[in-house]
């Protein structure tokens, strides 16, 4: 992802830092060290590192929440919505790995911001959850316990940031697809 403002270049590479050493071990003046710049430069343009994290957090949570809601008020069935959840995940990770590291790992030191987060994961695992029981009761799913089923699918979405940086032949729409077969149809011939 093409930066847009200095701003957007500090949070990517904040992201990125955050993705390699964990946010707790980044400073503002290493942050400052990989763009080639003064520590006192960066705050020009961020008031802060816990202002960096939330800005990554929730902007991918927010994204992911504008991505279920058009699931959701979609007509499909409860597979195309399963398949169009798995294409949501690949295009936001391969288009922001390092942030969805944060978004995975150090949610936990937002701030001002936890609960506002906290309540867009649990409605986005909720709305999950109601096309997972949808499907078993129109028969489109096999009849498993809906947490199971979206644990373990989601637990795969989400670690995708740590696969998907590391293959640089990828193409989205055929890794959504091979995805969606995997963990819907499963690895049984």
């Amino acid at each position: 992802m093409k930066p847009e403002t200095r701003k957007d270049e500090i949070i990517i590479t904040a992201a990125r830092l955050f993705k390699e050493k964990g946010y707790s071990a980044v400073t503002m003046r290493d942050i400052a060290k990989a763009m080639g710049i003064k520590a006192a430069s960066l705050y020009n343009h961020i008031n802060s590192k816990q202002e960096i994290l939330s800005n990554i957090i929730i902007t991918l949570a927010e994204e992911f929440t504008k991505g279920m809601k058009i699931i959701m008020n979609s007509n499909n069935n409860s597979i195309d919505d399963l398949k169009n959840i798995v294409d949501l995940h690949v295009k936001i990770t391969t288009n922001n790995a390092f942030g969805m590291a944060s978004l995975n790992n150090d949610w936990m030191h937002l701030e001002d911001k936890l609960e506002y987060y906290l309540e867009l994961r649990k409605n986005y695992e909720n709305n999950f959850r109601q096309i997972i029981e949808l499907g078993i009761k129109n028969n489109e799913l096999v009849s498993a316990d809906t947490n199971l089923i979206l644990f373990s699918v989601l637990s795969t979405l989400r670690s995708l940031y740590i696969w998907i940086p590391n293959k640089e032949d990828l193409q989205n729409t055929n890794l959504a697809s091979n995805l969606s077969k995997v963990l819907l149809n499963g690895i049984i011939k």
